[in-house]
């Protein structure tokens, strides 16, 4: 057995069990926001408020940990994949969400093996490949879930774009890391 859990990755264990639940408990009623959204107009600046937030985000962690320009050139270029991303996906508005629900649940994974490998040197051989299928396994569910749910439909594209979602979040948090200084090994922490 390990080392105890530190007080930073009982944080991650908590807040990735709330993300989770939060996707989970709002299946029910994704359909229903949506729509109320996209009637009253607030659709479209809803999701763009959430992407201007995340551009703010990432370019804010690349210059914090800058050590010269190219973190902002990458924090730049994960903006501009993700911007495509959105753009480009040739799914719904509503399907978008799915890059920022698991987006962020990949992070969370991410961090939260990164830490355990930090503090116990036996912990998980490749975080990020982990974080990935783990995210794109909590997807899977959550679309088996939405199959069985009256109103909701099981969708494999939605599979694909949760498993892409998981990809490109720690790919870009991967490559931030590289250009600061904060490695996938478990390196410095910012």
């Amino acid at each position: 057995m390990g080392p105890s859990p530190t007080t930073r990755e009982r944080r991650l264990w908590i807040a990735t069990a709330l993300a989770l639940t939060a996707i989970y408990a709002s299946i029910p009623f994704a359909g229903s926001l949506a729509t109320f959204l996209r009637a009253n107009g607030l659709l479209a600046p809803a999701f763009a408020t959430g992407f201007l937030l995340a551009i703010v985000v990432t370019i804010v962690r690349a210059i914090r940990h800058a050590r010269g320009p190219r973190p902002l050139w990458v924090a730049l270029a994960v903006v501009t994949v993700w911007g495509m991303l959105f753009v480009r996906l040739g799914v719904s508005a509503e399907e978008r969400s799915h890059l920022f629900e698991y987006g962020l649940l990949a992070l969370l994974i991410h961090e939260l093996l990164l830490e355990r490998r930090r503090v116990d040197r036996g912990g998980a051989a490749r975080p990020a490949i982990l974080a990935i299928l783990a995210t794109a396994g909590f997807g899977w569910v959550d679309e088996g879930i939405q199959g069985v749910v009256p109103g909701r439909v099981y969708d494999l594209r939605d599979v694909g774009v949760n498993a892409l979602a998981g990809l490109v979040a720690v790919a870009s948090s991967a490559a931030l890391g590289w250009v600061t200084g904060r490695r996938d090994r478990g390196g410095p922490r910012g």
